[in-house]
Order: C-alpha cells, then sequence, then structure tokens
C-alpha cells in the first residue's frame, strides 16, 4: 500500500532522508517526443469535453482479478443484459457439473488424507486410549478412593521467592491485645526502685533504691512496665471454657421454651449446619434485579397472574417460602378467575392449609375441572374424594375427566350407574361408552355399543369392541363381518382408515384374547393404502414387525394372507415356515411344509425341510415316502438323491444308500454325487472302492478340488506319503486357485517335517493367490510352530499390509501382543474390519483371559449373533460357560447351537469332516470341539 502523507523513511531512528535517481526515475524519456514539441502539439490540440487526466490504477493484490488482471475490468462499463445473464449460468452450470464429477475422487482423497496425517501425527486422545478405555470398569468404590489431586503445578513457580507462612498462634494474638498499655502490678522481685523490662532486657531506673511517693515517687514493691506483648499471664485452659459456655448458651436460646422440649440437638447442631444445602445458588443481587422487576410488573399490572407466579416462584427458589405464600395469596385476591393462581397457591401451602384454599377457589371458579381435581387430590379418605367430584359434577356435568375418577372411586355396580349417567352426560365419549359395555351383561353391552355407534359413526374402537364382544360370546361368524361393515361404516362417513392404526388395534385384540377379531382386522386392511407392486415386500415387513412386538398370531394372520394372495411364491413360503419353526409347534410347522409342497412342488428346499422333520421326530417311512413324492416331481435333483442316501446311511442302511448313489450317477452325475459316493465307502472304511470312485471322479471332473483333497488324505491314511505328495501336487497344477488344496499339501509337508518345502509351496501359493488370508495365516503359523517368533511377526506384519481387512489376520495380532497391549490392538481390530466376528471372538478370549467374566460373555453372545454359523464361537462360548456359567446358562449356549446347526469354523469342521466322526450330531461336535480347545491366557 501506499505509504503515509510526509512519511520518511527511518526518521524516528533519528536517520535522515534522502533521494536517488532510482526513485524519480530517468532525466529523460528517450521514447517520447522532446518536451518542447510536446508541449507545441498538446497546445495546438483543443481540449475536448471528454479528455481527463488517466486515473492511476491500484496495483493492490485486493485489486487483482485472475481473469480481467488490474485496476479497470474489462468489461465493467459495458451492460450486463440477458444474454450475459445466461452465459453466466451456462458457465456455472457447467462448473457445479464438473466439480460433482471430481466430488467423489476429491473426497476419498481427502479421507485418506486425513487417515494418513491421524496416523503420521495421532492426537493426544489416541495417543491415551489404552488407558482411557479401562476406566469403564473402575467401581463407585474405586473411584471414591481415588485422592485429590490438589494444586499440581511446580513448587517453584507457586512460590517464587520461597517463602513459607505458618498460621500465627492465638497466644500470640491474645498478648498483643494490650499493646502499648501501661500495667501498674506488683513485682516480687524489686522491693526498692523501678524496673522496666523492654525487649528482652531490664534497666533499674533508680540503683540509689530512692523511693518516690504518690507524687511522682515510686513505691517499694511496685513496678511500671511497657506491654510489649512478652506476657506470661495468659491461660488458654479458660478460653477454652468461655467458648463453650458461650455455646451452651446460644444451644439454650434456641431451644422450645413453650413445650419445654429441646428441639436442637447439641451433638449434632454444627454438623446439620454443615450438612444444610441452600435452595438457591446464584448471585444474590440477579435475586435482587429479578425482584424489582417483578414488583414493577405487579404494580403496573396488578391484573397479570403470570407476574404474581413469576414472583411467588422467586421468592421460593431464594428460599423465602412465607413471602412466597403471601406473595401468591396477594395475587389470587386481586385475580380471583385466575386457575393457574389458585393452583399455585394450593401447591406452596401446606395440605391443611390447601384445602382451605382450594374451597376459596371453587367459589370463584366453579367451571375449574383441575380446581376439582386439586381439591379431591387433597382429600385423605375415600369417601370425601367421592363427595368432592360429586359435588364437581354438579357444576361440570360434561367433564369426561371428572366423570372417569369419580368411577374409579365407585364399585362396579355403583359405576356402572355412574357410567349410565356419564354416557347421557358426555355422549361422544368413546372412554366411557366402552367403559360401560364392559360393566353391562352381554345384551346391554350390544344395546350400549350400538347407541355408542349411534352417537359416535366415526369412531372405530367402538366396532372393534364389537367385535370382540361377539367374540367373547362365541359367535365366530359374526366378526369378520363386522370388521368388513366397519370400515365400510367409516369410510362412508369420510374417516380415512389409517392402516397403521388398524394393525396396532389387531395387536391389542391378540392380547386381549380375541385372535379371530385380530385375524380379521388384518384380513380387512392388508392390502389398505399398499401398492399392488410393494405388495410382497410389505407384507412381510408387517410380519416381522408383529414378530417384534411379540404377537404371533397377528403375524401368521399375515403369512396367512400373504400366502392366500401369492400362493406360489417359494420367498414367502420360506418365512412363513421360519416363523412356525421357531414361534409354532411341530404339528403346525409340518402342517405348513405339507401345504407348501402341495402348492410349490419344484421347491426342492421345502421337500427336504418336510422330510427332515419327520425323520427327527423318528418317521423314517414317512420320511422316504416324502423324498419319493419329491422324486416324481423332481427326478434330477442331486439335493434330493443326496438326502435320501443321507437318510438311509443314518439309519445304517448301507446297502440302499450304494443303490440310491449308483442311481445318481447314473441319472444325475454331478461331481458332487461321485464325492459323496467315495466319501460313504471311506468312512465304511472301504478304502479301495473310494479310490476307485475317485479315480473315476476325476477322469470325469479333472478340475474338482475336492477329489485330490480326499484321494491324498487317504494315502495319508493308508502312510503312502509318496502317493500323497503326488496327488496333492497334481491337484494344485491342475486347481491352482483352490486355497484348500494349497493348504492340504503345506500341512502335508509340515507334518513331515519338510517345513522348507512348506515355506516354498506358501510363496508358490501366495503368487497363484495373492491377498488371501488364509495363506498369510498359514504362513505365520508355520513360522511360529518353527520357533521363529520374530518372522513370525514380520509374517503377520506384512499379512496385515496386503490384507488390511481380514479378522483371522488381526485376531492372531491381539495375542502375539504383550498383555497390557491387546486392549489397543483389538480396538484398532474393530474400527479397521467393521465388527467381523473372529474380532469379536479374539476380544472375547482377551477379556476371559483378563478374567473379566461379564464383558466376555457379552462379548461372545455378541459374536455368535453376528454370524451363527460360526462352530469354533460357540465352541468357545460353550466352554466358557463349562468352566465360568451356571447349568442353566451352559443349557442355554447348548440348545442355541444345536437350532442354528453350525457347519463352518476351523476346528469345527476339522472336527465335523473327520471320517471317524461321520454319524455324530450337532452336540456330539459341541463337546468335541469344546473340548479341544484351550483356555487363553
Amino acid at each position: 500500500m501506499a505509504a503515509p502523507a510526509g512519511y520518511v523513511a527511518g526518521v524516528g531512528r533519528g536517520d535522515t532522508g534522502f533521494t536517488t535517481r532510482s526513485d524519480i526515475g530517468p532525466a529523460r524519456d528517450y521514447d517520447a517526443p522532446p518536451m518542447g514539441e510536446a508541449m507545441a502539439s498538446a497546445a495546438k490540440r483543443p481540449k475536448l469535453d471528454d479528455d481527463r487526466e488517466p486515473e492511476t490504477e491500484d496495483y493492490n493484490d485486493s485489486n487483482f482479478d485472475d481473469f480481467e488482471g488490474y485496476g479497470e475490468r474489462l468489461f465493467t462499463k459495458d451492460p450486463y443484459d440477458k444474454d450475459d445473464e445466461e452465459a453466466d449460468r451456462v458457465y456455472h452450470s457447467v462448473d457445479m457439473r464438473m466439480d460433482e464429477r471430481r466430488k467423489m475422487q476429491r473426497e476419498v482423497k481427502y479421507k485418506a488424507d486425513v487417515e494418513k496425517l491421524l496416523r503420521e501425527q495421532p492426537k493426544i486422545q489416541q495417543m491415551f486410549s489404552d488407558l482411557r478405555r479401562p476406566l469403564s470398569t473402575v467401581s463407585e468404590e474405586e473411584w471414591a478412593s481415588i485422592p485429590e489431586v490438589g494444586d499440581a503445578r511446580n513448587k517453584a513457580k507457586r512460590n517464587p521467592r520461597g517463602e513459607k507462612f505458618t498460621a500465627v498462634p492465638d497466644s500470640i494474638i491474645a498478648m498483643n491485645l494490650g499493646a502499648g498499655q501501661m500495667n501498674n502490678t506488683l513485682d516480687s522481685r524489686a522491693q526498692n526502685g523501678m524496673a522496666t523490662p523492654f525487649s528482652g532486657f531490664s534497666t533499674p531506673l533508680n540503683p540509689m533504691g530512692v523511693a518516690f511517693g504518690s507524687s511522682g515517687t515510686a513505691t517499694p514493691g511496685w513496678k511500671t512496665t511497657l506491654n510489649s506483648g512478652t506476657s506470661t499471664d495468659l491461660d488458654l485452659h479458660k478460653i477454652g471454657q468461655a467458648r463453650n459456655q458461650l455455646m451452651d448458651i446460644r444451644l439454650n436460646q434456641a431451644s422450645d421454651s413453650v413445650t419445654g422440649q429441646t428441639v436442637v440437638d447439641p451433638k449434632g447442631y454444627l454438623t446439620d449446619l454443615q450438612s444444610m444445602v441452600p435452595k438457591y445458588g446464584g448471585d444474590i443481587n440477579d435475586v435482587k434485579k429479578a425482584r424489582q422487576l417483578l414488583k414493577s410488573v405487579r404494580d403496573t399490572n396488578p391484573k397479570h397472574p403470570p407476574a404474581w407466579i413469576a414472583s411467588a416462584s422467586l421468592e421460593s427458589a431464594a428460599g423465602k417460602l412465607q413471602v412466597a405464600r403471601n406473595l401468591i395469596l396477594e395475587g389470587c385476591d386481586k385475580n380471583p378467575k385466575s386457575e393457574e393462581l389458585w393452583l399455585e397457591a394450593v401447591a406452596l401451602h401446606p395440605p391443611e392449609e390447601g384445602k382451605r384454599i382450594v374451597a376459596t377457589a371453587v367459589t370463584h371458579r366453579r367451571d375449574s375441572v383441575r380446581i376439582w381435581m386439586k381439591a379431591a387430590d387433597l382429600e385423605t379418605d375415600r369417601r370425601a374424594k367421592r363427595k368432592v367430584l360429586r359435588k364437581a359434577l354438579e357444576h361440570i356435568p360434561h367433564s369426561v375427566k371428572l366423570w372417569k375418577a369419580a368411577v374409579e372411586l365407585e364399585e362396579p355396580e355403583d359405576a356402572r350407574l355412574l357410567l349410565t349417567r356419564a354416557v347421557e352426560c358426555c355422549s361422544t365419549s368413546t372412554e366411557l361408552w366402552l367403559a360401560l359395555a364392559k360393566l353391562e351383561t352381554y345384551e346391554n353391552a350390544r344395546k350400549v355399543l350400538n347407541k355408542a355407534r349411534e352417537h359416535i359413526p366415526t369412531e372405530r374402537l367402538i366396532w372393534i369392541s364389537a367385535a370382540r364382544l361377539e367374540e367373547t360370546r362365541g359367535e365366530a361368524s359374526k366378526i369378520d363381518v363386522m370388521i368388513n361393515r366397519a370400515i365400510s361404516s367409516l369410510t362412508a362417513n369420510n374417516v380415512e382408515i389409517n392402516r397403521k392404526q388398524w394393525l396396532e388395534d389387531a395387536i391389542d385384540a391378540e392380547k386381549g384374547g380375541c385372535i379371530l377379531t385380530a385375524q380379521a382386522i388384518i384380513k380387512n386392511v392388508m392390502s389398505n393404502g399398499v401398492e399392488e407392486e410393494d405388495r410382497k415386500h410389505t407384507w412381510l415387513e408387517d410380519a416381522e414387525w408383529y414378530v417384534s412386538k411379540k404377537a404371533p398370531e397377528c403375524a401368521r394372520a399375515v403369512y396367512a394372507y400373504a400366502l392366500n394372495v401369492f400362493p406360489a411364491k417359494k420367498s414367502i413360503w420360506r418365512a412363513a415356515i421360519g416363523f412356525e419353526r421357531n414361534h409354532g409347534t411341530v404339528e403346525s410347522y409340518e402342517g405348513l411344509l405339507r401345504t407348501a409342497t402341495e402348492r410349490c412342488p419344484s421347491a426342492q428346499e421345502l421337500w427336504l425341510m418336510y422330510a427332515k422333520s419327520r425323520w427327527l421326530n423318528d418317521d423314517v417311512d414317512d420320511a422316504r415316502r416324502i423324498l419319493t413324492d419329491a422324486f416324481q416331481h423332481n427326478p434330477d435333483s442331486e439335493d434330493i438323491w443326496l438326502a435320501a442316501v443321507k437318510l438311509e446311511s443314518e439309519n445304517d442302511e448301507y446297502d440302499r444308500a450304494r443303490r440310491l448313489l449308483e442311481k445318481a450317477r447314473s441319472k444325475a452325475p454331478s461331481a458332487r454325487v461321485w464325492m459323496k459316493s467315495a466319501r460313504l465307502e471311506w468312512c465304511l472304511n472301504e478304502l479301495v472302492r473310494a479310490k476307485e470312485l475317485l479315480k473315476e471322479g476325476l477322469g470325469l471332473y479333472p478340475t474338482f478340488a475336492k477329489f485330490y483333497m480326499m484321494l491324498g488324505q487317504i494315502h495319508v491314511q493308508e502312510k503312502n506319503t509318496s502317493e500323497a505328495r503326488k496327488v496333492f501336487n497334481e491337484g494344485v497344477r491342475k486347481c491352482p486357485h483352490d486355497v484348500q488344496l494349497w493348504l492340504q499339501l503345506i500341512r502335508f509337508e509340515k507334518d513331515l517335517g519338510e517345513v522348507v518345502k512348506a515355506r516354498s509351496n506358501l510363496d508358490l501359493a501366495r503368487v497363484k493367490n495373492p491377498k488371501n488370508e488364509l495363506l498369510w495365516l498359514e504362513a505365520f503359523r508355520v513360522e511360529l510352530q518353527a520357533g521363529q517368533k520374530q518372522i513370525a511377526q514380520s509374517v503377520l506384519a506384512r499379512g496385515l499390509q496386503e490384507c488390511d481387512k481380514s479378522g483371522l489376520l488381526w485376531a492372531e495380532a491381539i495375542f502375539m501382543e504383550p498383555r497390557h497391549a491387546r486392549g489397543t490392538k483389538s480396538a484398532d481390530a474393530l474400527k479397521k474390519c467393521d465388527d467381523n466376528v473372529h474380532v469379536l471372538l479374539a476380544a472375547a478370549k482377551m477379556l476371559w483371559a483378563e478374567r473379566k467374566l461379564k464383558k466376555a460373555r457379552v462379548w461372545f453372545q455378541r459374536s455368535v449373533q453376528l454370524d451363527k454359523d460360526l462352530g469354533d464361537a460357540w465352541a468357545c462360548y460353550y466352554k466358557f460357560e463349562m468352566l465360568h456359567g451356571t447349568e442353566a446358562e451352559r443349557e442355554a449356549v447348548r440348545k442355541a447351537c444345536l437350532s442354528e446347526e453350525p457347519r463352518h469354523g476351523e476346528t469345527w469342521q476339522a472336527v465335523s469332516k473327520d471320517v471317524k466322526n461321520w454319524k455324530k450330531k450337532t452336540g456330539d461336535i459341541l463337546d468335541i470341539v469344546a473340548a479341544k480347545l484351550e483356555v487363553p491366557k
């Protein structure tokens, strides 16, 4: 910016300003004509009106535009017309469009930059997160036992001079009370002369022993001293006694002189004073200002009830209850028609005084329901309450609130008579009509409800109550008709049929035991307000909502209605069958399955579920019949063939199973059928036949990896390591992307002690299958089992870099940390993996190892809920409950596991797929896996 006028650089420092040639420029402009010619031409040219001195351009940065430069803009003098406006609008839309195209990339980049910055420069909160997190487990007793921190500043900063201050004793203060006074005391030490002790020494003024009389003479035996605070004649014990006597006098003054009984506890007097909490903790000046303002409002407009209420509330908050009562009564005198003032006055006074106030209030406001209700509430006797309410009803007969309060105090018979009068006075109150109908007999209740419909033709609850009345009477045929008539009547009276309200009424009906009414409501309102293309999705959501509300009959009615509309929808059948399995009986479940197989004969899973249910109920013949019917509708179904084989093999009918498999290989050939055939022979210890079937399968399906795994395992069982290695190597060559086959080969070499070959195969497998968490996990375990812990940690770190969201690797990383650092590691894993089930399970094990059993149980529950098919989680949870839970908790976990039937998990699959355990049930496998798991440390 330009320098101020008269500014000379350096003048403030005493320097002298000067000007150089560079400041004023060259003496001559070589490009311009000579000065004389320029002046002559300028004099000759006539001046026009448009000729003006050019304005000096401002080259400040604030005057710079990226498009138009400094100073004058290119188009500032041109008019801004519609074309310019349209062009600006087009350019703006193009800019916004380009910005939208780059928005996602910009946000991703920004998020990555923020995460990188947080990793490089973490916040203080993150650095201490591992220390803050355990604070949630601190109990109240531990919190209370933490000492006060106090002033933690440096002592040198608090006391820079190093001074120490000590409280002055009471004796010093007492001795200085009489400083500077003259005392005449008899000195036992000096019989002659005058002794003057001052500052620790004595000066005899009469060394010759001359005695002076009263007129300036000294009397023998007396001394005159200047009291300078060195007297030692103070008795502290007597001072303490005097204080105690003074306290006794004050306590006696506080006693009750009327009754003669002391109302103050002398021992606890000071304690009570210290424990008193003031009612108002604000600034007293604020109270004074508010009091003055409210007084001004009251004086200006005494007919304004809120001013009186606010004034009384202020005084009450400040602890001046009597002043508040006086103010509110004064306000009532000046505003006798104010309902709020009377109620506030009653609230500020004790009950007995409140009765007198409310009695005065009803004389001024006989039409106030709230005042009459307050009068009834102040009464403690039931008969007095009843009397007050009946008196109120004489003055306000159309108050529903008063009628309801009066009815609640009466006996059933008197209540019925009272309600008869109530519906006459309040004919538009649905609650009173329904309450009267409940107290009447069936015939009278019908008449009451009919009258209610005449008086309130737009109320749905009357129709629903009538339907529930018919159901309690056993008139099931009338219910559906009545609900249908209700909807028609309400529609004719221009009442909107709120679908949500009617569905909630169905829940109330079911909870009241009127299931048929609930079903009729659902049947008549399900399609109301639902688009045709949204019906299936909406109805399934309604059924789930009813299940969450614990209304199973309503959910069953929804499924029944949906299946009636969509009888061939497999998804609805699956949802309904799942509901019956969880909330219904075995008969209802199998009945629904029977209907489902009739309506959807091509749905293979429904046939299998039906056959399995009959088999679990020990009806094998019926299960065979169901599978036979399934074969007729699905002759080429692989699942049905294998289900029939499993049924026969589980019931020790091995010959039938072999024949079924032979037929399946001819009619429905697939790699899975060949595998099941070899599996059956392997389980029956027919190893030669199993190898033949596997080799036949490899001829037909050379890229089916499970053939190589099974054949290699059979060779390992026969201890034929060379053939096993040959089969595994052939398998990984034909199926290079099957990770499980690579793992079989690596574990085979590791079990033989060939760690170098295992490492080589691992490297090759990772090249063929990059970013695979299972291969990195196996590499980590190979190094760890070989005793190379540092190398194992390095491998694990590399694996986490390549598979940063792998829950398996993070779970291993948690337990590789020291005990004090596992919490932080688990928190990082949860943030990175988005609640991975393996990380949750590792966190539960960590809490188990730290003996935090309650928290560990919660985390085990979260893990099994997140992935109900993970058998390892169920087994670990079951082992935890076996060691630390009760019998009921163990059985609950076992029952939940049996109902879910998990099939996955590293240890779970190793046990379930072992040929020794091929006929074991889920419960048996749970026990075996739980026994194999180790307690975390």
